[in-house]
């Protein structure tokens, strides 16, 4: 399988593209930084340097057109203010989404956050900064845009990232009560959601739990 990993460079990215790499997969990263090209090629991953913030569809489509499945992991960040939660969260999620749209490419995992429906319609959660709530709202109409797409999606919504080893086991479920999950599992849920085609259209939220990943997975197919 050939992945393009937008975010590559990220948290979640790094290992999501390690994991891949290590079981045969061909990985590509679609990253901002020149600077951090070396880091992707010491893991295995062949990096392309590209600005989603400042690219055109048809640059990025280009760029992955060859991909059996591309995985939206990349975001604005920490520090970054509200303007850049909706070029980054939002707008190249979207570029991306329209980029396969136009370059074939079916398969499309977008990693968004649990949350975000406490700012549908306009909602602002009560006791939340700006800067965050334009982070939810950023995620929430990337999520929209690509539910309308002809792609086969899957949105995954984590809960409070932490960089604790991960345990391989999870709460995997259309809802789930807010809860840490480390970005170990987070990558391997994703993984497996890549072998997973049963899982198009499906929304789901991830926290820590007591099911191994292969069988909460196999759990989401089975009720349908």
């Amino acid at each position: 399988m050939r992945v393009m990993i937008a975010g590559a460079h990220g948290k979640i990215g790094s290992r999501l593209g390690r994991l891949l790499v290590q079981r045969g997969d061909e990985v590509v990263g679609i990253i901002r930084d020149e600077d951090h090209q070396l880091d992707l090629i010491a893991i295995g991953v062949t990096p392309v340097v590209m600005d989603l913030e400042r690219s055109t569809v048809d640059q990025v489509a280009d760029v992955v057109a060859d991909s059996d499945a591309l995985v939206f992991v990349a975001g604005a960040g920490p520090g970054s203010g509200k303007d850049r939660k909706d070029t980054v969260d939002r707008g190249a999620s979207v570029l991306l989404a329209e980029a396969g749209e136009r370059a074939g490419v079916r398969r499309f995992v977008q990693i968004s956050s649990m949350g975000v429906d406490s700012v549908r319609d306009g909602a602002t959660p009560p006791g939340q900064d700006e800067v965050f709530v334009a982070y939810l709202r950023a995620k929430l109409a990337a999520e929209d845009d690509l539910r309308a797409r002809d792609l086969d999606w899957t949105i995954m919504r984590p809960g409070r990232l932490t960089d604790d080893p991960g345990g391989g086991q999870v709460r995997l479920a259309p809802h789930a009560e807010f809860a840490p999950v480390s970005r170990d599992d987070v990558a391997a849920v994703i993984m497996a959601l890549l072998d997973s085609p049963a899982t198009t259209g499906l929304v789901l939220e991830m926290v820590a739990g007591d099911t191994p990943i292969g069988e909460a997975i196999a759990q989401l197919v089975r009720r349908g």
